[in-house]
């Protein structure tokens, strides 16, 4: 199973070296349309890699989806984290009552815990 991840991982380092290779020209990314950069008196612009910006825009699609999926799984952690202490208290509950060694109120449950302290 090992080398068929290291197998993987060396195709799809490829294939973005491949890509990065066949996509080497720069391109201008500007932060506002021309139209609005006038009004606003900012033309903020850069100049990259085509496969920079490919490979950035898929590296800030998952960061995204990471986050929102970090927020939208809140509520199953906070319900995980209140069932944790809910069955520590019953845990510690459970070990306080066997600690005190209370007698069985039941008649029957009585002769069997008689029963086994006669064995």
């Amino acid at each position: 199973m090992r080398y068929v991840k290291i197998v993987v991982l060396a195709l799809l380092g490829l294939a973005l070296l491949t890509v990065a290779l066949a996509n080497r020209g720069p391109v201008t990314l500007r932060l506002l349309p021309d139209d609005l950069a006038g009004l606003a008196r900012n033309n903020w612009t850069v100049d990259l890699p085509l496969f920079v910006v490919i490979l950035g825009g898929v590296a800030a699609g998952l960061l995204i989806g990471f986050i929102w999926e970090w927020l939208r799984e809140y509520r199953i952690r906070s319900e995980a984290t209140q069932a944790k202490r809910r069955l520590s208290r019953l845990e510690a509950e459970v070990s306080q009552i066997r600690e005190k060694g209370t007698e069985p109120r039941d008649d029957v449950l009585a002769l069997l815990e008689d029963d086994r302290r006669a064995r």
